[in-house]
């Protein structure tokens, strides 16, 4: 028999979809379950992007350009000046969401075997993306006991050698929530500079930024243009996940004519979500500030329910909709698979993400779950509960 590729055995299963036999199980024998595994949102996508595809009038479904349409990017650009970042279509290629993004940024800057600094616990996939791409991660552990604060930058320089690339951020971060602040985006500028790096931020949670604290962009950030490569996504913004529309935005025209090279080779992003993301650039302010108002008070909800279980530690999250909740236990992925095959209140049961597949570190988050807050907040309090008496009689 043919052998597998070394790549492909490395390559990490997703700690958010890999529990879906086990829920999919769980639904045959008549359980419901609420999904706090995964961040797709509940809120309704704008009708504005929606109608757009139901009344294009396209007779052939063509190509776009490869760095996407000119139009499209002119009006990204728009939107990124009214947010004070301030770039030109030209800095702009669309991409097959934010994950496309990412692997275009990594295959343009780093060789087999470069490495990448992230802050961890981080966006899963990133393991994935670097598996694929032959580089190698070089986690700074950030703590829950500290709400997963920016570790000290002497941490970071300690990991720096000649084979180090970049520093790469979610802000706000998946799957932490935790928000960068200006001073910590400044330390990080710093260090790049210092290092000749490129600093890339995961920037797709951008619009969920809660308690008064503004986000504040690496593409804020003078003297980083030749640095600063911010990767960008329609998912959850406008509660488009399926759209797999996403952006890697640079000032480098070096790190763009090269990220072109890896768009070209898959030919266009698709034509009828751009059209859906372009007409999506018209939401209201409304739109987001209601958004902004439910998530809050999900966070809110959440968190005070799971700090009344004796024994979970909750850091609270300052954007996104994700939370880290340390557990009572000794291995989350066995507590997540025995919640879907043998544990229900009343039929009803929850799907979580074990957090150690946001970790490249072995051995670390083993006791932690991952909750996406993307359910309406009565169901948010049922699903808490659901956790609360499955540990009373969970043993290890």
């Amino acid at each position: 028999m043919p052998r597998i590729s070394r790549k492909g055995q490395m390559m990490p299963q997703s700690p958010i979809r890999k529990l879906v036999p086990f829920a999919e199980e769980a639904a045959k024998k008549g359980k419901s379950i609420y999904y706090l595994n995964i961040g797709q949102p509940d809120i309704k996508t704008p009708q504005i992007a929606l109608d757009a595809v139901k009344i294009h009038s396209l007779e052939v479904l063509a190509y776009t350009r490869s760095e996407g349409s000119e139009e499209y990017r002119v009006k990204i650009a728009n939107y990124y000046q009214k947010n004070d970042i301030f770039v030109k279509h030209d800095d702009i290629i669309v991409t097959t969401g934010g994950s496309e993004a990412l692997l275009f940024a990594f295959g343009s800057i780093m060789d087999v075997d470069d490495e990448i600094i992230v802050p961890e616990p981080f966006y899963a996939n990133y393991n994935g993306f670097s598996t694929a791409s032959g580089i190698n991660i070089v986690p700074v552990i950030s703590k829950i006991e500290n709400n997963f604060a920016l570790p000290p930058i002497e941490e970071f320089e300690k990991l720096i050698t000649p084979k180090t690339k970049a520093i790469l951020i979610c802000n706000p971060g998946n799957p932490t929530g935790y928000l960068y602040s200006k001073d910590e985006i400044k330390k990080l500028a710093a260090i790049v500079k210092k290092h000749n790096l490129f600093l890339i931020a995961d920037e797709v949670y951008r619009e969920f930024a809660y308690d008064g604290v503004t986000h504040y962009s690496i593409m804020q950030e003078e003297g980083l243009e030749d640095h600063a490569i911010m990767i960008d996504s329609v998912s959850k913004r406008y509660s488009m996940c399926g759209a797999r529309i996403g952006c890697l935005v640079s000032r480098n025209k070096e790190v763009i004519a090269t990220a072109l090279k890896f768009a070209q080779a898959r030919l266009s992003p698709p034509t009828l979500a751009q059209i859906a993301s372009e007409a999506a650039l018209g939401t209201p302010q409304s739109y987001f500030d209601d958004v902004i108002e439910e998530y809050v008070e999900r966070r809110n909800i959440l968190i005070s329910e799971l700090q009344k279980i004796e024994g979970v530690q909750v850091a609270t999250p300052k954007g996104a909709f994700y939370c880290i909740v340390q557990l009572p236990i000794k291995n989350s992925d066995d507590f997540a698979q025995w919640l879907l095959e043998h544990f229900d209140v009343n039929g009803e049961t929850v799907m979580v993400a074990p957090a150690a597949g946001f970790y490249s570190t072995p051995g670390v988050g083993l006791n932690q779950i991952r909750i996406a807050y993307v359910l309406k907040k009565e169901s948010l309090i049922k699903a808490v509960n659901i956790i609360k008496e499955a540990l009373k009689v969970y043993k290890d």
